[in-house]
């Protein structure tokens, strides 16, 4: 079985779109999202409304909570507290109502799934280092914790950490995967990232897809929102 999980969207419809092409291409089935479907980007209704249609699970992220309204912006940055604001303007009632109701982890047989950390879910607390991801192994039970929030693409172990494309999973080991961004990421590639899981042969692949990047860039210019964000994601920072 193949298993995509994707995150941080952040309203980027043709990187979206892009992924869902490929898990289609490749009869990929299962996908989870690990949040941010919203936020930054230019098209949130119809982003809300395909991971909605296609995501097995969808998880809670910052930019989601504070888009509908249950988190204040208070540790955002200038940027995406206008992006915020823009998107609560944008969201339709029934939008509103299924971000709302998303949990901040969940579980599919031996996968935890959660935004930004497994110790404290609803805090977005960032895992940055191998030192960092140490701190989180006690806090999980399962194999394998699937995060995103820092949009850069890295697995850590106790015992080490990895920037591999492919590499294959330990059985007893444990895990902490980033899956990286969809919509935003921050790594210096601005192609789309997300990772497939394949559980047969115990795989992990890291797929990077084109698309096109200067399209959402006019877009997130042409709805009024900071230049900054459409800059960024023709560089992948």
């Amino acid at each position: 079985m193949q298993i995509a999980i994707i995150s941080d969207v952040h309203a980027n419809l043709e990187a979206l779109q892009a992924v869902l092409d490929y898990t289609g291409q490749q009869a990929i089935e299962t996908i989870f999202c690990l949040g941010d479907s919203v936020g930054y980007g230019p098209d949130p209704n119809e982003c809300v409304n395909l991971i909605a249609k296609h995501c097995r699970h969808v998880i809670m992220g910052n930019h989601d909570y504070a888009a509908v309204g249950l988190a204040n912006t208070e540790f955002f940055n200038a940027n995406a507290k206008r992006a915020i604001s823009w998107t609560r303007d944008q969201l339709s009632r029934d939008n509103i109502n299924f971000l709302k109701k998303l949990p901040f982890t969940a579980e599919y047989e031996h996968l935890l799934l959660t935004h930004a950390s497994p110790r404290n879910p609803s805090n977005w607390e960032y895992v940055l280092t191998h030192q960092a991801a140490l701190k989180q192994f006690k806090a999980f039970r399962q194999n394998i914790c699937f995060i995103g929030h820092s949009h850069v693409p890295i697995i850590y172990s106790p015992s080490a950490y990895f920037t591999d494309k492919k590499i294959i999973l330990e059985r007893g080991e444990s895990y902490i995967v980033n899956v990286g961004s969809v919509g935003q990421p921050r790594d210096g590639d601005p192609r789309s990232c997300f990772v497939v899981l394949d559980t047969e042969s115990n795989t992990l692949e890291y797929i990077r897809l084109e698309y096109d990047t200067h399209m959402t860039s006019e877009k997130i210019k042409n709805a009024g929102l900071p230049a900054y964000l459409a800059d960024r994601i023709l560089y992948g920072q």
